[in-house]
């Protein structure tokens, strides 16, 4: 508390408004409802009003319960939830369970089951589990979705085509052929022109598409077919709302015990974890959005359970749907600029709203426009991305199991079967262990991959003692995970080997696995791609010799010269990444039990006759060496198949990457490529010189026309970062002086300096702050640039953009259609990619769009 009281003797006469601790008085927070929260619920609800009902239709279920559903999501959720700018209402992943369950009960029963599966996630929430329903496999979930949206899709055909859906899958596609004979020509029509519109719709090119796609295409696809049925006077089905008073409300529920425990059961299961998903999800939505991680916070899990829990009661007791979590709602949401939960209530009392005043229009919506609106969204839950995902992580076989289980036995029947099936190779990959030895230029290699347990012990054990004794033996060891067993028969191993006069060296392809150390790697234990500093571990410090009080310009120097490189992040000098005492040995040892012996500032007193800058330039030959020496053990085996087979056929990347020599800037990391992706072009600046301009470079000029005659590269891409020093030398350059080498290669950047010029009197053509003239700056994500450098930056991106159309090569790429042309922006300090949207003739022109993390799907 002393360091709360002011330290000023007059404090005491300071005059508080209010007692200290305390709210301020006065009366209660007037409520504020933002304008970005109104535009985003009202394309929300514009979103929710034709699916909401064409889900009710796809269950059975009277189409009003989806309008109450849908209003009671907004209302009820987006004010209780744990994460506000989810929208929840009757998603598509339930159209199966609900179907089968009215199919079976009865719709009033139905209405129960969603009571008691709320009361259900009302105690799962209060137990705070909803962080468990996440150790569910990814694999699982996603292969239920895509179950789901089979069945969905191969049902609404029926109804498309102007017949009735069966009741299975199996069924309908049994009947699908007589459905083909006895088609309706106006309801396929309808659906045609349904699905025309919702795929065209967002790809209306030039300005009017992007006005035009401020309108969901969901509810432009079902008025244009309302409309267009209405003008040509079809006769087909259409929506048909019953007086409310005839509502049909919850009752108690009537049915076998288990059979409806079951029922309750799996309406939970898929509730809860599709709305816990979508909720991370969001999260992941919200923190690519800048500006609004502070204002928004991250996700309450067990308080968004409890929110659709309460809504699933209000539901089904008012006749509703069963309450998700809906992607596609929650999407549209975040993207229309919500700031607040007020968002989603809005967009349910608009829902009320409509449902209220609006029957008359809704009345006149074909239900095979519904039908064909509603198929599109089955089959985009058959996501093609999931799929490639589940077979990168060898896991295709759940998924295909669980897709399967749901499409021909039921959503908790496939469910079970996807956790049998996960179980199962689970346990297969955990005893699968393959351990061989060979021997390469005298040196044994003992190599395990998989898993060690108990299980792979007498494996171990035998090709360890075929290891023959005092040789140089290498263990590598490829996997995550070693149990107690497998590392004393390692350890025991090691200790006899070594008092053989033997050495060992225990290392791993993953960050984790090494056990000890050679002996020539000075104890830096980084490893590629894991959190680093500069990718180096802080190299020793002279010994500042006698008298000096290690200010002087000995230790200045070394700093200079060396950078100070560091270490990873959160680790000390003395600690490894293995604890203070790891099984290197303990604190002030070299990493074979052996005193470092050091003086004043911690270094091998050894050193202390070297001078700095020859100490520098041992280290930095080491640290090379060590460099290439670790990607010989650590990532050459791993890229030895793939580069062989690049040296046989020849390189054929797919696109040309220019952009800075910046030591900051990893294309390869960036962009997430790898050998053969990239043709990589890189000087300071990120430059393209006009061609045949005096003093051009024909370097960059080869490098484009190589990549655009001989590789067919489809695409270019310049690449701008924040912090360019390039950039900061034109705006600071004075004119006159010396021409240097970097004087005359930074001319090319003066057309970007001229850019922008808004003064023809000053020397930088710049403004001097951020505030000035800021509708002629290019955006970053909607925020005008942060300082004049940055603003350079950006410009600079559209200015080589168009000295590359000045090239031979690239023109005719562009005339012929062969060759696209992409700007992007790398912020250093956020880790964060910008792309360039659209092809801006001006630097005002040009909008550098935020690249998220993830995308939310139906």
């Amino acid at each position: 508390m002393s360091s709360c009281v002011p330290a000023r003797a007059d404090s005491a006469r300071t005059k508080h408004i209010h007692p200290p601790h305390s709210p301020p008085t006065g009366g209660p927070r007037r409520f504020r409802l933002a304008g970005a929260d109104v535009s985003a619920s009202i394309a929300v609800f514009l979103i929710a009003l034709p699916l909401s009902l064409g889900i009710a239709l796809a269950t059975g279920a009277p189409l009003q319960a989806g309008l109450v559903a849908a209003a009671v999501g907004g209302i009820v959720v987006g004010w209780l939830g744990g994460c506000p700018l989810q929208v929840s209402g009757p998603a598509a992943g339930l159209t199966v369970v609900t179907a089968d369950l009215i199919q079976q009960y009865g719709w009033r029963t139905t209405c129960a089951i969603t009571v008691l599966a709320g009361i259900a996630q009302l105690g799962l929430g209060c137990l705070r589990v909803a962080r468990s329903a996440l150790a569910v496999s990814p694999a699982i979930v996603h292969g239920m979705l895509a179950g789901i949206g089979v069945t969905i899709a191969v049902a609404q055909l029926h109804i498309v085509l102007g017949g009735t859906p069966q009741s299975s899958v199996p069924d309908n596609l049994l009947a699908l052929p007589a459905q083909l004979a006895n088609l309706r020509p106006a309801d396929v029509a309808a659906s045609v022109l349904t699905l025309t519109l919702l795929f065209l719709w967002p790809r209306v090119p030039g300005k009017a598409g992007r006005l035009l796609g401020k309108l969901p295409a969901a509810l432009i696809a079902v008025a244009g077919a309302t409309a267009v049925a209405a003008l040509a006077g079809l006769r087909l089905p259409k929506v048909d709302l019953p007086s409310w008073s005839s509502h049909a409300l919850a009752t108690l529920p009537d049915g076998p015990v288990l059979g409806l425990v079951a029922a309750v059961l799996t309406t939970t299961l898929v509730c809860s974890v599709q709305s816990l998903l979508g909720a991370v999800a969001v999260d992941k939505l919200v923190s690519a959005r800048p500006g609004l991680t502070g204002r928004v916070k991250r996700s309450d899990l067990d308080r968004e359970l409890l929110g659709q829990g309460a809504a699933n009661i209000v539901s089904g007791s008012l006749g509703g749907l069963p309450i998700a979590g809906v992607a596609v709602r929650s999407t549209a949401n975040v993207s229309a600029g919500a700031v607040s939960r007020n968002s989603t209530m809005l967009h349910g009392v608009l829902v009320l709203i409509a449902t209220l005043l609006l029957v008359p229009a809704l009345e006149l919506i074909p239900l095979a426009s519904l039908a064909a609106l509603v198929m599109a969204v089955g089959l985009k839950m058959v996501s093609l991305n999931h799929i490639r995902t589940v077979t990168r992580h060898r896991e295709v076989l759940v998924y295909a199991v669980t897709t399967g289980g749901v499409v021909f036995f039921g959503v908790l029947e496939g469910v079970a079967l996807g956790i049998a099936v996960a179980v199962g190779v689970a346990l297969h990959r955990l005893s699968r262990t393959r351990i061989k030895h060979d021997e390469t230029a005298g040196v044994h290699h003992v190599h395990v991959r998989g898993q060690l347990t108990f299980l792979a012990v007498p494996r171990l054990s035998r090709v360890l003692h075929q290891v023959p004794q005092g040789v140089d033996t290498v263990v590598e060891l490829d996997g995550s995970f070693m149990d107690h067993a497998a590392y004393e028969t390692l350890q025991d191993w090691q200790k006899t080997h070594t008092a053989q006069g033997g050495r060992v060296d225990i290392t791993g392809r993953r960050p984790g696995t090494r056990i000890s150390e050679p002996a020539d790697t000075d104890g830096c234990r980084c490893r590629p791609w894991t959190p680093w500093r500069n990718h180096q571990c802080e190299p020793p410090q002279p010994t500042p010799p006698p008298g000096a009080d290690g200010q002087g310009e000995t230790g200045t120097d070394t700093d200079a010269v060396t950078g100070s490189p560091g270490r990873p992040s959160g680790q000390s000098e003395a600690d490894g990444p293995d604890g203070p005492d790891g099984p290197d040995g303990p604190k002030g040892s070299d990493g074979r039990g052996k005193p470092t012996g050091t003086g004043v500032t911690g270094t091998p007193s050894g050193l202390g006759g070297l001078s700095a800058r020859d100490l520098a330039r041992g280290i930095s030959g080491r640290e090379l060496a060590r460099g290439i020496s670790a990607f010989q053990r650590n990532t050459a085996p791993l890229v030895r198949g793939e580069l062989a087979r690049l040296a046989r056929e020849g390189q054929q990347p797919s696109q040309l990457f220019l952009t800075c020599a910046d030591s900051r800037v990893v294309t390869s990391m960036i962009t997430s490529s790898g050998p053969g992706d990239l043709f990589v072009v890189r000087n300071v600046g990120n430059l393209v010189p006009l061609p045949g301009e005096e003093s051009g470079d024909d370097s960059v000029a080869a490098a484009i026309e190589y990549a655009v005659d001989v590789l067919k590269v489809r695409s270019i891409t310049v690449c701008g970062h924040s912090g360019c020093g390039a950039m900061q030398a034109l705006l600071s350059a004075e004119p006159g002086g010396a021409q240097t080498p970097l004087k005359r290669w930074l001319r090319h950047g003066l057309p970007s300096l001229a850019r922008l010029r808004d003064d023809p009197e000053s020397p930088s053509g710049a403004p001097e702050s951020p505030s000035e003239d800021t509708d002629s700056w290019p955006l970053l994500a909607g925020r005008p640039p942060a300082d004049a450098a940055e603003r350079l930056c950006l410009a600079n991106v559209v200015q080589q953009l168009e000295h590359l159309r000045a090239h031979d090569a690239v023109a005719r790429a562009l005339s012929a259609g062969d060759l696209e042309l992409h700007g992007m922006y790398f912020h250093v300090g956020e880790a964060q990619a910008y792309l360039l949207s659209g092809d801006p003739v001006s630097a005002a022109d040009g909008v550098f769009e935020l690249v998220l993390e993830t995308d939310l799907t139906a």
